[in-house]
């Protein structure tokens, strides 16, 4: 299953690339939430968060080391960010393959809102 994210990896469509090693890619994203909207992306295609093995703790680890590096880049590491995973259609997915946001640069208000 070929996604827009496979195709980033793969340079078919161009990306703006912050960071990029052997498990992971970053770039910012298309239609920014906030001022700094950052996508990571693990580069083994992995549709969501249901289908993670053990086999993939590597790569999770590295979302998570790699926005931390991104959040101090970035300059929001101090004032704070925010990270979200989506999963399936309820949970927001639109793109199935795993990708982390990271969103800062100013507040951002309750995490949900109320109904």
């Amino acid at each position: 299953m070929s996604t827009i994210f496979s195709k980033i990896i793969a340079r078919e469509i161009p990306a703006d690339i912050v960071y990029e090693d052997e498990l992971v890619l970053a770039f910012r994203d298309i239609a920014p939430q906030a001022p700094v909207h950052i996508l990571i992306i693990p580069k083994k295609e992995i549709p969501t968060a249901n289908d993670v093995k053990a086999a993939d703790e590597a790569v999770l680890g590295r979302l998570f080391t790699v926005a931390a590096r991104i959040a101090r880049d970035e300059g929001i590491a101090q004032n704070g960010y925010r990270l979200i995973v989506n999963c399936n259609e309820d949970g927001g997915q639109e793109v199935f393959h795993l990708h982390m946001h990271i969103l800062g640069g100013r507040s951002l208000g309750p995490m949900l809102a109320k109904k």
